[in-house]
């Protein structure tokens, strides 16, 4: 799937992070990815996680996930709506809608959630910290879009909905099917399912907050640190009154702090684990059978392909001209010579067909080997 008539250097420059558009129908060939029952399937499964809204006599309910089979049989065709996360771990079809969205880096981009509606249904008016591109797979739905929130903005007592006092909408979109409206972070909206059959994909977007980088890179300090790692002033001198702390001791006190936290290349090292974490990394997604080296060798020079797990995810950092990391499923590898203009692919395009020269580098075959038997690779299945 891709796009036939999207300007993403316009939208980069007029849209992003700037304001709600609307996007009609941009695809080649729009074809809805997943059936509803498929969805529901994946709602009952252990693992996934998936939450049912309903609003029985205008009141907001909400059940997580998994549903008993029966669950939806007693909705009636009214007022509700199912959300499945990560459903692009699940089925490839689901995570080939990502591949456009390529245009902002992989380590941005979070999942895609499916969400089916009945007529009515939705999760109200709210708002998220992130971006999002929200297509409308089959049916229709009204989105309402209005102003900026933030967390002063007044929410209505829920325990689980975070949904908001007053929406006021200075856009409405109706929405069929290819069509994308896109909403940056902090934009109130409301969808709303028109008759049913409505399914809507959420591509959405991470955007780590600053309390959340610091807690976890000091986090990772600290594990590393060693205890005798303290304060010491062996020039200290005379003070005129004792109960002074002096500016050279807090510029001492400052420096053992800054010195680690202000370490770049330790920084981007731990960044490129944390953010290349898989969402769910509890999930074991290695192969029932581990493969052996000679096996990978000759079924890749035999012309079978390799393609990325949609439940891993890929990034690297260049350090040096001849040196980068690259970062799998919050794994960093040191890479050089063949094994960067690979590493390089891997982290652009989500199928690769690995030529001679490659086959015949021990350094790109082991790491080729190492990420199979780890599950973050796997071969195409053939037609």
């Amino acid at each position: 799937m891709h796009f036939k008539n999207f300007d993403i250097a316009a939208f980069l420059g007029n849209s992003w992070q700037k304001k709600p558009l609307l996007i009609k129908n941009p695809w080649a060939a729009w074809a809805n990815p997943l059936e509803p029952d498929e969805l529901a399937g994946l709602a009952c499964e252990e693992g996934v996680e998936s939450r049912l809204i309903t609003q029985p006599d205008a009141v907001w309910k909400l059940e997580h996930g998994p549903l008993a089979e029966d669950r939806f049989d007693s909705l009636g065709n009214k007022n509700w709506t199912l959300l499945v996360q990560a459903v692009d771990q699940h089925v490839p079809t689901v995570a080939a809608l990502i591949e456009p969205f390529r245009f902002i880096p992989n380590w941005r981009i979070d999942d895609v959630m499916v969400s089916f509606a009945a007529d009515g249904g939705g999760v109200g008016p709210h708002f998220d910290q992130y971006d999002v591109f929200l297509i409308q797979g089959s049916g229709r739905r009204r989105w309402k879009v209005g102003g900026r929130c933030d967390v002063q903005s007044a929410l209505l007592p829920h325990d689980d909905l975070r949904l908001l006092a007053n929406f006021e909408a200075a856009e409405t979109f109706i929405c069929e099917p290819g069509d994308i409206v896109y909403i940056p972070p902090g934009y109130s909206h409301e969808g709303v399912a028109l008759g049913d059959n409505c399914m809507t994909y959420s591509i959405g977007f991470r955007a780590p907050s600053r309390s959340e980088l610091i807690g976890d890179w000091c986090d990772d300090l600290l594990a590393d640190m060693q205890g005798d790692d303290r304060y010491g002033d062996p020039d200290l001198a005379i003070q005129n009154n004792p109960g002074e702390i002096s500016t050279s001791a807090v510029d001492r006190l400052h420096a053992m702090i800054t010195d680690k936290m202000g370490n770049r290349e330790a920084f981007s090292r731990w960044f490129g684990e944390y953010s290349s974490t898989p969402k769910y990394p509890e999930m074991d997604w290695q192969p029932d059978e581990k493969i052996e080296m000679e096996d990978l060798r000759e079924q890749l020079q035999q012309g079978a392909q390799l393609a990325r797990n949609p439940a891993s995810r890929f990034s690297f950092i260049r350090r040096e001209s001849s040196k980068f990391f690259l970062f799998v499923d919050g794994r960093s590898i040191e890479c050089g010579g063949d094994t960067i203009p690979f590493a390089e692919t891997l982290c652009a395009k989500a199928l690769l067909t690995i030529d001679e020269q490659q086959t015949n580098s021990n350094s790109v075959m082991a790491l080729i080997l190492d990420m199979y038997n780890r599950g973050s690779l796997a071969f195409e299945p053939q037609d």
